[in-house]
């Protein structure tokens, strides 16, 4: 997965005691300079043990990254595919807490046999299986891609999926999973955002370009990450962009 992350801000330590501050406050205060100086977004400033109010003066870092061709699965369909009593087994841990890539691979089969061989598995397990291709994928599987936001899965194209120890056929859930960036609330109110609003992604570089209607999916946990997929990472030359900024849409 590639990642662009902006510089960290710089701040000013202050050099004098501050009159009428208590221990707590002291504490308070030197959280705040080394939480400012990583550059930590106010969802890991929360995390930290703040009250989840934003760093006056620090901008989000804010991470982007290419979500490639992946499939989510129920636990009945993790028995299918890959043995009775089976679990996922987590391989890397992904940006966000409790989510990661794991060990298993599918086959995901289209219309005319058309197919893609190894398709990672992202777990936790989910209700509903679902898989979440690029345009491009799509078109080598013979699958016009609808663009969703991920779980809204009904009335979608379906496909077979093809494990080591058997195969499950899926009346929907293939989709074009649509751009979105994950943040806490904090960072919601940071950008002046809800759930459920639209940004413009800037990519700054010698393939810059905006990338608008990002779904904004706030909540009480969630670091801030904007998830694209490989078709969109490549135009813009993800990986040698010289800067990325979330702007809100008016």
């Amino acid at each position: 997965m590639t990642t662009a992350t902006l510089p960290s801000p710089q701040f000013a330590i202050p050099g004098h005691a501050i009159p009428g501050l208590d221990r707590s406050g002291v504490e308070r205060i030197v959280r705040e300079i080394v939480l400012r100086s990583r550059g930590i977004p106010p969802s890991q400033a929360a995390a930290a043990g703040r009250n989840g109010e934003s760093l006056r003066g620090v901008e989000p870092k804010l991470v982007v990254s290419i979500s490639a061709r992946h499939c989510h699965l129920t636990d009945e369909h993790v028995e299918k595919l890959f043995g009775p009593g089976r679990r996922l087994t987590p391989m890397k841990d992904l940006y966000q807490d409790g989510f990661y890539a794991a060990e298993e691979t599918v086959m995901v089969v289209g219309p005319k046999r058309k197919m893609l061989p190894t398709v990672r598995v992202l777990g936790p397990t989910r209700k509903a299986s679902q898989v979440e291709l690029a345009f491009t994928d799509g078109i080598s599987l013979g699958i016009d891609l609808p663009v969703r936001a991920s779980g809204k899965i009904a009335g979608t194209p379906g496909c077979v999926l093809v494990g080591p120890a058997g195969a499950v056929e899926l009346g929907e859930g293939v989709i074009r999973a649509e751009r979105h960036v994950h943040m806490n609330h904090a960072d919601a109110a940071h950008f002046g955002v809800r759930d459920g609003d639209r940004m413009s992604l800037v990519i700054k570089g010698s393939c810059g370009l905006v990338l608008r209607d990002l779904l904004v999916r706030a909540d009480a946990t969630s670091k801030l990450e904007v998830h694209i997929d490989t078709d969109e990472g490549n135009a813009a030359d993800l990986d040698h962009a010289e800067g990325v900024e979330l702007v809100r849409q008016t």
